[in-house]
């Protein structure tokens, strides 16, 4: 819930306030809320840090996780929800700036890594304006105009980081008959970036099946044409079973009622004689689950653990957690409901940061190979 805070400042400073507002275009109220939140920023790149990046449609953090692991300092970081942004300041102390297609792309630090899960819209060339984008008649600006992509490709060319990794589900690929896919392709290599994609299961690194499609791109214009990258994961030695992640004990409140299980069990069954394969899902704990999903806080009914003599229940949201990789320090403050939603939403933590491992491997081998080249 937001809170109202009334200041009473200086005839000069409230003109200042008033210019900057008509120069900018943002509210009184949204400048106030960026200098409160510049209170709480870190220190800009620390000295121990071995590489920068940012993190957009951050969600709860867990790409900053990953990137964190490898010696990275986050810069940035926006995300829209404010039930996200509420455990995201719990969990990093810093609150990530709202909606990215309000923030200008020139006040965004300067950053080695752009990392970004952003969300898949539809994308349409119909109607695409002959403004003049970068030089060009048509081009990449105008193609992704109207979609969050588009905020990562403004970013992307303003900014020039040396790499970049986004996230989506796998379906991107094929939606709108592999238009959409056609265009991310084309707007990112069009920026001069090498790039790289691969759709990958988290179940190499926690016990669920959850593929995404993931992109990896290296500056061109910084590294050259030969640039090569391998998703090679390194998995585990020993993998995680579903029974793995549960706690020994769970409160009565995440087994089913009667009525819900009773539903669940015809809701299968009418599908089973319609030949669909919809319904609840009893994995067997020593495998893995199904993909959890933003909608499980509704029902549990993809992943339902089995209990003797009783229905069987939900996962706890902490259950949730591990299942996506997330440590155990990492807090959960918000509700139930909310913290369903945001695991659900969420990125498996352990296959990001090998991801990660790899891109930073890369990059700074590509950054020793350039430094030899000038010496």
């Amino acid at each position: 819930m937001a809170k109202q805070i009334h200041l009473t400042v200086s005839d000069r400073i409230g003109e200042q306030l008033a210019a900057y507002s008509a120069r900018t275009g943002k509210s009184i109220n949204a400048i106030g809320t960026e200098a409160f939140l510049s209170l709480f920023e870190k220190p800009k790149r620390p000295q121990e840090a071995a590489f920068t990046f940012i993190d957009l449609f951050a969600g709860i953090g867990g790409m900053r996780l990953a990137f964190s692991r490898q010696g990275g300092a986050c810069l940035f970081s926006s995300e829209w929800d404010a039930y996200c942004q509420k455990a995201y300041f719990d969990n990093f102390g810093d609150m990530p700036v709202g909606d990215i297609r309000a923030v200008d792309e020139k006040d965004i630090p300067p950053h080695d890594v752009l990392v970004a899960g952003f969300p898949c819209q539809p994308f349409s060339i119909a109607g695409v304006s002959k403004k003049n984008s970068l030089g060009r008649a048509t081009g990449f600006l105008d193609k992704t105009q109207g979609t969050l992509f588009f905020d990562v490709v403004r970013i992307l060319n303003e900014k020039r980081p040396k790499a970049f990794l986004l996230e989506n589900v796998k379906n991107l690929k094929s939606h709108d008959k592999g238009r959409t896919w056609d265009i991310i392709m084309d707007a990112l290599q069009e920026l001069d970036y090498a790039v790289f994609s691969m759709v990958l299961d988290g179940q190499i690194f926690v016990p669920q099946h959850r593929e995404r499609v993931f992109i990896v791109g290296f500056d061109r214009r910084r590294y050259g044409e030969s640039v090569h990258f391998d998703f090679h994961l390194d998995p585990p030695a020993e993998k995680k079973a579903l029974r793995d992640i549960l706690e020994p004990e769970v409160h009565e409140k995440y087994t089913l009622s009667d009525k819900l299980w009773t539903y669940l069990q015809n809701y299968a069954a009418k599908h089973r004689a319609a030949g669909n394969g919809f319904g609840y899902g009893l994995p067997d704990l020593g495998g893995a689950a199904r993909t959890l999903s933003a909608r499980y806080y509704k029902d549990g009914s993809e992943i339902l653990i089995r209990q003797e003599g009783k229905n069987p229940r939900r996962l706890t949201p902490r259950e949730c957690a591990r299942l996506q990789g997330f440590p155990e320090d990492y807090k959960i403050t918000v509700s139930n409901t909310r913290a369903y939603k945001q695991f659900g939403n969420s990125v498996v933590v352990p296959l990001v940061t090998e991801i990660a491992s790899l891109i930073i491997e890369k990059m700074n081998a590509l950054d020793r190979a350039c430094k030899a080249g000038k010496d």
